[in-house]
C-alpha cells in the first residue's frame, strides 16, 4: 500500500508537470502571436497533449518533454527563417527525432515527433509540402536508424543516411533536371540536405547527455558507461567482494540472455545485474560466495541475528548508490531484486531453534521489498534465485538444472514475486528455458585427463588412436573451450 507522504509527493508531482505543460502551451500561443505564424502550433501541442494521455506508458512528463523538443526545433527553425532564410534545409529536424528514438525508444513517439516536427518546421518556413515530406522522411530514417544503438559509428552512419533519403526525396519532388543542375538550387537545398545529417548527429553527441539529465533517462550510452568496470562501484566490488563480483556476472549474463529472448532491455537487464548486490561488499564474509577457506560466519551467530545482516545487505546497497550518486533506474534494481521474499534458509534455522511454544513470524524473514516493478528487474530476481541455488548444486546435469529452474521460478510466481510487472507466462516459460540453456553450458560435464605413472600417461587403446585421428570421437572436448 502506498503511504499518505508517498501519495502526496505523486500528487505534486503530477499538478507541477500539469502546470508547466500549461505554461509550454502558452509560451508557445505568445511566440506565434508575436510572429507572423498561425496558432496552429499551440493547437499542434494540446493535440499532441491529449494523444499521449490516451497511449499507454504515457503521461504529462513524457508531453514535457516532447513538448520541449518541439519548441526548441521550432525556434531554431525560427531563428534560421529570421536571420538566414536560404538555409532553412540546415534545420536538423532529424536530430531532435533520433534525440527522441533515443531518450525514449518507443516507436510510437518517433513517429510522432518526426511527423510534428516536419509539419512545425513546414508551417515556420512556409515552404509546406515540400519541406514536410523531406524532414518527415529524413527524421523517420534518423529514428530508425539509431534505435538501439550503441556506438558513435551507428550514429555516423544514420546521418549518412539521413543525407541520402533527403536527397532522394528532393529528387522525387523536382524532376527539372535544369533546376537541379542550378548553382543556387544546389546552395540552398542540395548542400543543406545532404549535410543535414550530418549537423543532426552532431546535435546528439553534444546534447545527449544534456536530455538525458534532464528527463531523467538511460540511454545505451550511460549504460554502457555503467558496465564499465573501472567503475568506482564495480572496482570496489572486484577487489573487497570478488565472490559476489563473479555472482553478479553470471547473473547479469543469464539477465541479458533473458532479456533479449523475450524482446526486453538487455542491456540495462546486464548491468542493472552488475549493481544489484553492491550493499554487500560492506560485510561479504556473511555472504557463502565469498566464504573461501574461513567458514560460515552464520555458524556462530543466532538466526535473527544472521537475517538482520542478510536483510541489511539492501538498505547498505541503496545507501552505497546514494552516495555514489548512481543512476535511479540502476538504483531500483537493489530493492526490488529481493521483492518481499522469504529468506528460507534462516527462517526454517529459526524454526528449528524456537523453544516450545515461542512463534516466529514470517513477515520478519521477508525482504522489505518492493517487488519488481519492470521486467528486466525480474528478470534479475529470477536469475539471482536459480544461479545460486544451481551453484549449490553437487552434480548439475542438464535434466537436474531444469528441474531445479522450473521449481524456482514457480516458487516464486506462486510467492506473487512477478505481481507487479508485466511479465507474461509465455515469457516467463521462455525465460525458463534460456536459463537452463545457458546454466547447462556453463556446468556441463568435462573429461577428465589421465592420470600419470613414471612419466607416462597411461591410457586405453582407443584412447591412443583418438591422437592419431583413427577415432576422433574420443578426442578430448576439454581443449577446444569446455
Amino acid at each position: 500500500m502506498v503511504s499518505n507522504e508517498t501519495y502526496r509527493r505523486q500528487t505534486y508531482k503530477q499538478v507541477a508537470n500539469i502546470g508547466l505543460a500549461l505554461i509550454l502551451i502558452a509560451l508557445m500561443t505568445f511566440f506565434c502571436r508575436s510572429s507572423p505564424y498561425a496558432l496552429v502550433v499551440p493547437v499542434l501541442l494540446m493535440v499532441t497533449g491529449l494523444y499521449l494521455d490516451k497511449g499507454k506508458d504515457s503521461s504529462c512528463k513524457v508531453f514535457l518533454h516532447v513538448g520541449l523538443l518541439l519548441g526548441l526545433i521550432t525556434f531554431t527553425a525560427h531563428t534560421i527563417v529570421a536571420y538566414v532564410p536560404h538555409a532553412v534545409f540546415y534545420t536538423p529536424v532529424a536530430g531532435i527525432v533520433m534525440l527522441t528514438a533515443l531518450l525514449f525508444n518507443d516507436a510510437r513517439l518517433t513517429f510522432m515527433v518526426s511527423l510534428l516536427s516536419g509539419l512545425l518546421v513546414a508551417l515556420v518556413s512556409g515552404l509546406g509540402f515540400e519541406a514536410l515530406l523531406i524532414f518527415f522522411v529524413g527524421g523517420l530514417v534518423g529514428g530508425h536508424s539509431v534505435r538501439d544503438a550503441r556506438t558513435r559509428a551507428q550514429l555516423m552512419g544514420g546521418g549518412l543516411f539521413i543525407g541520402a533519403i533527403h536527397l532522394f526525396c528532393l529528387f522525387l519532388i523536382y524532376r527539372d533536371v535544369q533546376v537541379l543542375l542550378s548553382p543556387r538550387f544546389a546552395a540552398e537545398k542540395i548542400y543543406p540536405l545532404a549535410l543535414n545529417g550530418f549537423i543532426s548527429v552532431i546535435l546528439v553527441l553534444g546534447t545527449l547527455k544534456i536530455f538525458e539529465y534532464l528527463f531523467g533517462v538511460l540511454t545505451n550510452y550511460s549504460l554502457l558507461e555503467l558496465s564499465d568496470f573501472n567503475q568506482p562501484l564495480l572496482k570496489r566490488m572486484i577487489l573487497e567482494a570478488p565472490g559476489t563480483y563473479h555472482h553478479s556476472l553470471v547473473v547479469s549474463n543469464l539477465s541479458e540472455g533473458a532479456a533479449d529472448a523475450i524482446g526486453a532491455n538487455a542491456l540495462l537487464a546486464r548491468v542493472g545485474a552488475y549493481y544489484h548486490d553492491i550493499g554487500k561488499m560492506v560485510k561479504p564474509e556473511y555472504f557463502t560466495e565469498n566464504q573461501m577457506m574461513g567458514g560460515n560466519k552464520h555458524d556462530e551467530i543466532e538466526p535473527t541475528m544472521s537475517r538482520l545482516v542478510i536483510l541489511n545487505h539492501v538498505k547498505e546497497g541503496v545507501e552505497l548508490a546514494k552516495k555514489y550518486k548512481l543512476n535511479p533506474l540502476i538504483a531500483d534494481f537493489i530493492p526490488q531484486h529481493h521483492g518481499t521474499s522469504l529468506i528460507h534458509y534462516f527462517h526454517q534455522k529459526a524454526l528449528e531453534a524456537a523453544q516450545d511454544g515461542e512463534g516466529v513470524d514470517e513477515n520478519d524473514f521477508r525482504y522489505p521489498g518492493p517487488k519488481p516493478q519492470f521486467r528486466e528487474v525480474a528478470i534479475v530476481l529470477l536469475a539471482d534465485s536459480v544461479e545460486g541455488a544451481v551453484r549449490a548444486m553437487d552434480e548439475p546435469t542438464p535434466a537436474r538444472i531444469e528441474e531445479v529452474v522450473k521449481k524456482i521460478i514457480n516458487n516464486k510466481f506462486i510467492d506473487g514475486q512477478l505481481d507487479e510487472c508485466d511479465l507474461t507466462l509465455r515469457e516467463i516459460e521462455i525465460i525458463s528455458a534460456t536459463f537452463t540453456r545457458i546454466l547447462s553450458a556453463m556446468y556441463h560435464s568435462r573429461v577428465k585427463y589421465p592420470e600419470k605413472k613414471n612419466g607416462h600417461s597411461h591410457r586405453k587403446p582407443s584412447e591412443k588412436n583418438a591422437d592419431s585421428g583413427q577415432s576422433p570421437q574420443k578426442a578430448d572436448s576439454s581443449d577446444s573451450g569446455g
